[in-house]
């Protein structure tokens, strides 16, 4: 324990990276400050008090948010249109050859890259305010409005507008402020912070739970155990990787002689990371979004919704199968064993027993797909752990469970893991020790 804390202690000696900490934590702190202010027109603490104990898509936003849509303030969005719009225009660059030339001309077509996901994320903001305010609005009933006007018009949905895309706008150049002056990347930070927000609120409802009679002591100890394990769990698949050997042959120029080194290509298990589980969790929550704007109250539209709510066994199947699949999905987007083989071949690189070209390509297609399935099974393991705790284990507070699995764990160990390697990088170059004496601490990028 005492290496840890002397790596921290270390880290405050170096001036730059000093800077560094209190830069990001004060950036921070503006985002949580900013999560609390209202949207005009809005009443949040009505509008949490009719959410109450949200589910499914709902506490997913929820959670991105820091807690800012149960309240409905100027970052209800947060910063989740633009990590959309990242993943979506990662995925077009593989696709729309333009984009694919922008890309291999490095840093400037990255630049020209960066400004069009700016523009989709606000072109995201529009689509998504509008269907924010309509949902509210469809939620301004009964005895508790949530809406200061009864009846509103074009000018509500203008406002919504307004506030929640210059929210996410300010979120944006935040996140993009903490990853050039900062510690870590600025996006993942916003979202990291979010999902801690709520660790304060878990533990006092805990505490109610206990003093109540509702948890026991020893289902606490349980979930204990069991949070430590899922977290020793969630750093050995996120840093996991299957490390291929290869060969590249020795070539003389002049005096000098150079290669015959035999590297390793590292292939990680969890290539996807969590974007599978955001992809599954927004298109299999996706009516019940929007049914409150529909006004379903019977018929097949309520009994598709009770299907796809946590505890039912078709919610989990298919839950399940999204996660398999967009996991593969994903890989196969990011991961090109043809491109790689070539470049292998190019150099001169060879796996032992495995010929150049064509058969290259063939089995690190064959051993990524076997790696990829346990790692969608890890994600599906994790995913649901949430879920079992709702429906067996009786706890009825998601903001609690949400703690002991899920996309909140799998975000904060990876986030955390980033943050500390980039610190660690500072610590080594002015010749202090990492925080792990005697190795180094391995990032999800490896």
């Amino acid at each position: 324990m005492a290496q840890p804390i002397e790596a921290f202690r270390n880290a405050l000696k170096i001036p730059e990276l000093k800077q560094r900490i209190i830069f990001t934590l004060v950036a921070l702190l503006v985002y949580r400050l900013g999560s609390h202010v209202p949207t005009p027109g809005v009443d949040g603490h009505a509008l949490s008090q009719r959410l109450g104990d949200m589910g499914g898509i709902l506490n997913f936003y929820n959670m991105f948010s820091g807690g800012a849509f149960a309240q409905a303030t100027i970052f209800a969005l947060g910063i989740m249109p633009n990590i959309t719009a990242s993943i979506i225009m990662s995925m077009l660059v593989l696709v729309v050859p333009q984009l694919e030339a922008l890309h291999k001309l490095g840093a400037e077509g990255q630049k020209k890259i960066n400004e069009y996901t700016r523009y989709f994320t606000i072109v995201l903001c529009i689509v998504q305010s509008i269907a924010v305010a309509g949902w509210l609005k469809g939620m301004n009933t009964g005895e508790m409005p949530i809406l200061m006007n009864p009846n509103p018009g074009i000018g509500f949905y203008l406002m919504c507008i307004l506030s929640f895309t210059t929210g996410t706008a300010f979120l944006m150049w935040l996140g993009e402020q903490i990853s050039e002056h900062g510690v870590g990347n600025g996006m993942s930070m916003i979202i990291f912070a979010s999902i801690i927000s709520g660790m304060p609120t878990a533990m006092a409802e805990m505490i109610r739970l206990i003093s109540v009679g509702e948890i026991s002591l020893f289902t606490i100890a349980l979930l204990s155990v069991m949070f430590v394990l899922v977290i020793g769990g969630t750093i050995l698949v996120t840093t996991g990787q299957r490390r291929i050997p290869v060969q590249y042959p020795r070539q003389v120029k002049g005096r000098k002689v150079y290669g015959g080194s035999r590297n390793y290509l590292p292939l990680r298990v969890n290539q996807a990371g969590v974007i599978p589980i955001i992809f599954a969790s927004s298109l299999l929550q996706l009516p019940i979004m929007i049914a409150p704007t529909l006004n379903a109250q019977g018929g097949w539209v309520l009994s598709l919704m009770n299907m796809l709510s946590p505890g039912h066994i078709v919610y989990y199947v298919l839950y399940s199968t999204l996660i398999i699949v967009f996991s593969f999905f994903y890989t196969a987007v990011i991961f090109n064993p043809i491109e790689m083989a070539d470049n292998m071949k190019k150099y001169g690189g060879v796996i032992m027993g495995v010929r150049p070209g064509k058969a290259t390509a063939e089995y690190l297609n064959h051993v990524m797909t076997r790696i990829t399935l346990v790692g969608s099974l890890f994600l599906v393991v994790v995913a649901l752990l949430p879920n079992m705790l709702f429906t067996v284990v009786g706890i009825k507070n998601w903001n609690l469970v949400s703690f002991f699995g899920g996309t909140s764990l799998l975000i904060m160990v990876g986030v955390g893991l980033d943050t500390i390697k980039q610190m660690e990088q500072h610590l080594i170059m002015r010749n202090y020790e990492g925080f792990a004496k005697g190795r180094r601490i391995r990032s999800r990028r490896g």
